[in-house]
Parts: C-alpha cells; structure tokens; sequence
C-alpha cells in the first residue's frame, strides 16, 4: 500500500545493520560489539533505579550523565550533548547544521549511515575517494560547500588518520561544521577533543557502545562549543524530550565514572587485536592498520564473500559489504581471546 507514503518514506534507503542471531552457539564478530561485560557498576546503578524512580520520567537535559561525561573528556557540561546512542546524535547533527542546498562531504568508503542521513533529510553529499591504501588525502576535504563528516578511525577501513590531519580539515573549513565521529577512538591514539576550544566548528560524536560495552543500552554523545549543543538542543526537544530513559541515563554514568574497568578491558581488547593481525598474516591475509576493535582483511587465495558464508555456516558471524573496492574484504570484530581462537579454528578447516 506505497499510495499511502510520504516522498520522503519513499526516498529512504533504510541502512542495514549487521546481523542478529540469538543463538547462544554463534560466535558474533560481526557488530564490533566489546565481548566483555560492562562495568559491575552498571549492573548496581541500574538495579537501583529500577527499585526507586521508573515511575517518574527521565531528565530531559540530563545533567548528572553530561557532568560526569565532561569530567572525563576534561571539558565542560555545557560542552556535552547525549542522545540514544550516537547514531541519534548524528541524526541531530546533521539536521542541526547541514542545509538542502549545500553538499556535505564524507569519504567513499565509511560508515554507511551517512548518506542514508543525507538521503533522508535531503542533503546533497560529495563521496570522496580514499587513496589506494584506504587512507584519506585531508586536502579533499577543504573548502567544503556544506560541511565533512568523517569518522576517526574511519569504518569499516579501521585505519586512524592523525590529529594534525584531522586539524586541517577543521581549520580549512571555517564556515561550516565538521563531525568527526569518534566511535572507536578509544583503541585508538587520541581523541580530537582538545582541538574544540580551538575551533567553534568541531563537533565531536562518540558512543557508549563500543568500549564501555553499552551497546544494547544506547547512549551516544556529542561535544563541541555550547552553541553546537545549543542547537542539538533545539533539534532534540522539537522531537523527543526524552530519547534517553532513566536505566540508560544512570547506566551510562556507572560506565563513565569507573575509569579502571574501562582501562582494563579496552587495554585486553588492543591486546587480543595484536595477536588477531599477527595470526592472520601468518595465514597469508592482508590487514589494514587497525586502531579500533576490529580488522579489515582479504585473503589473496580465498574470496572474501565465501569466507563469511563459509564462517556463517559453522556458526561464526564476520561481517561482509558486497560493494566495490571492498568486496574482497571482510570485516572480524575483535573477541575474547577464547573466541579467537574458535574462529581460527574454523578458519584453518576452511582454508586448509
């Protein structure tokens, strides 16, 4: 019954997440979820809340998770805004500064998100090639007519581009805003952070998913100059005053606040990473430089969309983009060390 859509219904190309399977016996290394638990902490604050207060809506402007978000980024709370999840906060973003009339630009290969955004809220985009090692030319990125979105480290690519890259792209592009979109940044070198009381025009977008291992909790969170999270403000409270319920809001906080938890699990992450790259070179795989928790690899001798059927079939999801360029590639979220292993296992039965 499509006579009943709106045009922009029918505009959507709907972004494609990666797999879900409740299926205790699969092996999930295709969603870049942590495969650790979140922060015990989590557990008692949320058990609490649940006991007192779920009868009272939440905090619309959230104070108590922006201040204990802005103490560990080492900013202030009016630098902080917080969505459901980050892929919310982006949605804001790019209603809040990017125009109909104006191309925004983002690399080719990225998070595939960015032009469903763009799509929707009818933003022309310019995609922008990668060079022939997967990393970016910061010069494409200058003078932009609309604005730059990039993830830093880029998706599903996993490679890092350095912050004095990432700070010409900002000050090259002084009348717009750039996003750069922090997902992973925590496996990563360093966060751009600092570079906001530089540059009134940098929007930085992280998420709780990844390596405070909230992902099913969805909490994300923008920081830039208190006149970006003024309008975000805006967009949100003409939309929902409440995207974050009270369980998350109290669970993030818990997350944030217990600083060796999160030391201890992303430092067992970047580990196990090292040990993943290593052992699949010595199987004669190609490994982008990763700075996340994930690889991106291909095999000369084994095509990359068998593989992950291959995988699938024996219980263990990696992730594959049918798209070019990257249709030899597949992506492997970074598990256990017990989970590796599996993985390996049944790698080696495959590829002899």
């Amino acid at each position: 019954m499509m006579k009943y859509w709106s045009e922009r219904t029918k505009r959507c190309t709907p972004y494609i997440p990666g797999e879900q399977i409740n299926d205790p016996a699969i092996i999930k290394l295709n969603t870049n979820e942590n495969p650790y638990p979140p922060s015990p902490r989590v557990k008692e604050a949320i058990k609490q809340e649940m006991e007192n207060s779920l009868h009272r809506y939440p905090s619309s402007t959230l104070d108590s998770l922006r201040q204990a978000i802005a103490k560990q980024e080492n900013v202030q709370k009016e630098n902080v805004f917080v969505g459901n999840g980050s892929d919310e906060v982006l949605a804001f973003a790019f209603m809040a500064f990017f125009s109909p009339n104006k191309a925004i630009r983002f690399p080719a290969i990225t998070y595939s998100f960015y032009p469903v955004y763009a799509n929707l809220f009818q933003i022309p985009f310019e995609e922008i090639p990668l060079k022939s090692d997967f990393t970016i030319n910061q010069h494409d990125f200058f003078r932009s007519a609309g604005g730059v979105i990039l993830p830093n480290p880029n998706a599903p690519t996993s490679i890092y581009a350095s912050l004095e890259r990432i700070e010409a792209i900002i000050k090259n592009n002084p009348d717009h805003v750039v996003i750069i979109d922090e997902a992973y940044v925590d496996f990563a070198p360093g966060t751009a952070v600092s570079l906001i009381n530089r540059y009134d025009n940098l929007l930085i977008v992280k998420t709780l998913s990844k390596s405070r291992s909230l992902a099913g909790l969805r909490v994300g969170y923008a920081i830039g100059h208190k006149h970006l999270i003024e309008a975000l403000t805006r967009i949100k409270d003409s939309f929902n005053s409440y995207t974050v319920d009270r369980l998350a809001i109290v669970g993030a906080k818990a997350a944030m606040e217990d600083t060796s938890y999160f030391a201890e699990t992303t430092a067992k992450i970047i580990q196990t990473r090292s040990w993943v790259v290593n052992e699949m070179e010595k199987r004669g795989f190609f490994v982008l430089p990763s700075a996340t928790n994930f690889i991106f690899a291909h095999s000369p001798d084994y095509d990359a969309e068998i593989l992950y059927q291959q995988l699938k079939a024996k219980n263990i999801l990696i992730r594959y983009f049918k798209k070019p360029t990257i249709d030899q590639y597949v992506r492997i979220s970074i598990g256990t060390d017990d989970m590796m292993k599996k993985f390996f296992q049944q790698v080696d039965e495959i590829i002899g």
